[in-house]
């Protein structure tokens, strides 16, 4: 059956199952009957396709259509309890004249295009990052991919730090649909805070942007994938990129005097933060060297002198003690007013009512889920609930920290007596001195990368976007957008 124009036109657009296209095609030989569903299902005997979740493109090559798909492999295909790895697969027919080759390509394209997929990314590759993995990954995973759902995109390697920032920051947002980061979480914090340092920020933070993990610290992606159940992988990730979902996702504002920094994963200062940026000294173990220097730090721990001010989520009012209010309030405000880009929300201190006061074996602040592919940091966090989740160790038997540590990759540390774990939607962090040494101080790492560096520590006499001194943390509700795996 094909359908007239006026026919397709009056059809009841609430049923899924009526066909937009029905005829009689080849396949292998064989004529059989194939049918495209207004819902965007394709069939045929032994087969029905979801246009949106497994269908990646089509061409036509002379008088045949290649269906370019991802299916499951291996058992996935007969036993939905044992679902198997996606894996590429193309399936072709061939239409019996040429006016159904024509009605075909264009009702397939039809729903394709009705899905919003991107049709052009610019990709932005770091082949430097974790174990130099990037090229292979994006050879091997993302481009087969890509070229099956023909998508157009160019292709930039990052020369050097901050390159990405830069690319972001003069991108002809009108010639592409997304940018797509192959790196660890790096590349993305770069892109995002280039976006939102334009004149034109607020439609350019707008940019749907897109994960591959391909580094040491893949956090983003992994929250992304993992908050439907998918396994983190870069063939998984490109999928999603495909597919054009989108989510919106909360970004924080870093604040101290003129300085500014935007942050869409975490902010550490103490334990964590040490073993993050103190174990690049052993970063020939590769991903080892973090549970190796994590044993370390353990056992000869340390303690910071500070305190934290916050406004707390609704239901946890009552975590830290009353805090009194100073004459901070003009100040810290007066301080970014004429600045470039996005300036950040506005800050009333007046809501900073709870404190903590130190000492502090760590403090740690998270936008997503997952901190990396094993340490699920915040396992309540949420992409756009206009909050941070505040993890928070004051003391700590060494013996319960190695093993609240062991509990990371499922979450299961902030279910310790020693953690304080709650949602706070500003955040004020005034650093102080080691417990153990007045002389030495600690350093602020947000997302992967020393904001700050005190006094004796690792590497301290390189420069820094921040001093080790008071700063404040500000959450914007999914100012910026990235794309998402359909749940």
């Amino acid at each position: 059956m094909r359908l007239t124009e006026t026919e397709i036109l009056t059809m009841d657009p609430t049923d899924a199952g009526a066909p937009l296209l029905s005829d009689r095609v080849q396949i292998s030989g064989n004529v059989v009957p194939m049918t495209l569903t207004t819902g965007g299902k394709l069939r045929w005997p032994d087969r029905c396709l979801s246009i949106a979740k497994d269908v990646l493109g089509f061409t036509v090559e002379g008088s045949r259509i290649k269906i370019n798909a991802v299916i499951e492999s291996g058992p996935g295909i007969c036993c939905p309890s044992n679902v198997g790895a996606p894996m590429r697969k193309t399936f072709t027919f061939e239409p019996l004249s040429e006016d159904s080759l024509r009605l075909w390509n264009q009702r397939l394209q039809s729903v394709i295009d009705s899905l919003g997929r991107p049709k052009r990314l610019l990709v932005l590759l770091n082949p430097y990052g974790g174990s130099r993995s990037a090229p292979k990954v994006f050879s091997d995973d993302v481009k087969p991919l890509l070229d099956d759902a023909n998508i157009h995109y160019t292709l930039q390697e990052t020369k050097y730090r901050l390159h990405a920032k830069e690319v972001a920051h003069s991108l002809d947002l009108m010639g592409y649909d997304g940018v797509l980061c192959v790196s660890g979480d790096g590349i993305l914090v770069e892109v995002v805070n280039g976006l939102l340092e334009r004149e034109d920020w607020s439609s350019a933070i707008k940019m749907p942007l897109g994960v591959i993990p391909a580094g040491t610290s893949n956090g983003m992606a992994k929250s992304l994938l993992d908050s439907v159940g998918e396994s983190c992988t870069a063939f998984n990730a490109t999928l999603a990129i495909i597919r054009g979902h989108k989510r919106s996702l909360d970004v924080a504002t870093v604040l101290q005097g003129q300085k500014k920094y935007f942050s869409v994963l975490m902010l550490a200062w103490g334990l964590i933060a040490d073993i993050d940026i103190e174990s690049e000294k052993y970063r020939w173990m590769g991903s080892a060297r973090m549970d190796f220097y994590a044993i370390q730090r353990i056992f000869c721990l340390r303690k910071y002198h500070g305190c934290i001010k916050f406004v707390a989520a609704p239901g946890f009012e009552n975590f830290g003690e009353p805090n009194e209010l100073g004459g901070e309030i003009d100040e810290l405000n007066s301080n970014w007013v004429m600045q470039d880009g996005y300036c950040g929300p506005t800050f009333d201190m007046k809501g900073f009512n709870r404190k903590i006061e130190g000492p502090f074996v760590s403090i740690w602040l998270h936008n997503v889920p997952w901190g990396g592919e094993d340490v699920l940091a915040a396992p309540d966090a949420k992409f756009s609930d206009g909050y941070l989740d505040l993890i928070v160790m004051k003391d700590c038997p060494k013996i319960s920290l190695a093993t609240l540590m062991g509990e990371m990759n499922k979450g299961g540390h902030v279910r310790s007596p020693h953690v304080l774990y709650l949602k706070v939607k500003a955040f004020a962090l005034e650093p102080g001195p080691r417990a153990d040494d007045p002389n030495k101080e600690g350093i602020i790492d947000v997302d992967g990368e020393v904001l700050a560096r005190g006094k004796g520590t690792y590497k301290c006499d390189q420069k820094t976007l921040m001093t080790y001194d008071k700063l404040h943390i500000k959450v914007d509700q999914g100012l910026a957008t990235v794309f998402s795996p359909i749940n």
